[in-house]
């Protein structure tokens, strides 16, 4: 049969030889691919265990910690399965080219939320605030509830939850309130033209000079800052702990309003004068 086809014997020795040696090539490279399979899987749990353990000491960013831990699973572990295919003999190019379409393809879908991503990531990595502090942003003032890769909610003070894109709030001007241990307070206070201001000064000095929310240094600071319409302003500055600063601030206005009316000084407001040039009119030629 074989002869009749014009095969040799020869020629199928040949390919039987070329066969064996096939099979033997791929169960070998299916023995080492299992091989660094296995050693890289126990490899790859070992430094994410290490990674884990590292980043658990910084306690101060969890919301970064588990997209580092995820971040680096999903690499080492892609690391793990180029490997595995390159043991195989398959072209690690191809996997390569297929990777960088895809990533391109993705960023270009998500260029908004890249872009809080990586706002999310600049945040949380220099901590320009924490959970717990009290700042202004885009308009808002709250206290930062959450940290999270593409927002940060804060809590304003009557109670409401303000969601920011972080790459929003990574390009622009934040004011936090809670990294400094002191605070100025600065109080705007107007009194009547001829008021007597070194005594309307002294006054204001004494309140806060009696205030032990008040710090001695730097000292009250109270001066004459302008000749208002109505008023003769007065600008008073006094320091003070950040958490006792607003409710100094809020004492001492009750106080220089109760002072000043115990010593009759008078707080204005601003008057205007009608003429009626009509009825004025009318009088003067009666």
């Amino acid at each position: 049969m074989i002869e009749q086809l014009g095969i040799s014997q020869e020629t199928i020795d040949g390919l039987y030889a070329d066969g064996i040696s096939l099979a033997v090539e791929v169960a070998l490279r299916i023995i080492a691919a299992a091989f660094v399979y296995f050693i890289g899987r126990f490899i790859v749990k070992k430094l994410l265990n290490f990674i884990k353990k590292t980043l658990e000491k910084r306690e101060d960013t969890p919301s970064l910690n588990d997209f580092l831990l995820g971040f680096a699973k999903v690499m080492l572990f892609s690391a793990l399965f180029i490997a595995v295919a390159v043991t195989l003999g398959i072209d690690a190019t191809s996997f390569l080219a297929i990777f960088g379409a895809a990533g391109l393809a993705i960023g270009l879908a998500l260029q908004g939320s890249l872009s809080n991503f990586a706002g999310g990531i600049l945040i949380l990595a220099f901590k320009p605030f924490r959970v717990g502090h009290v700042i202004v942003a885009q308009g808002h003032t709250g206290t930062v509830a959450r940290v999270q890769i593409l927002y940060t909610h804060l809590m304003t003070f009557d109670n409401k939850e303000v969601i920011i894109p972080n790459g929003t709030l990574a390009n622009n001007d934040i004011v936090n309130m809670s990294t400094q241990e002191t605070r100025r307070a600065e109080l705007n206070v107007g009194v009547a033209y001829g008021t007597n201001i070194k005594q309307a000064k002294e006054i204001i000095l004494n309140i806060f000079e009696n205030d032990p929310r008040a710090l001695k240094d730097p000292a009250p600071f109270v001066a004459l800052n302008n000749f208002g319409d109505s008023s003769l302003d007065m600008v008073v500055r006094v320091w003070a702990k950040s958490a006792d600063m607003w409710p100094m601030y809020f004492a001492g206005m009750e106080a220089i309003n109760t002072e000043f009316e115990k010593h009759g000084i008078e707080i204005p407001f601003p008057q205007r004068v009608v003429h009626n040039m009509k009825a004025e009119a009318e009088a003067e030629s009666k």
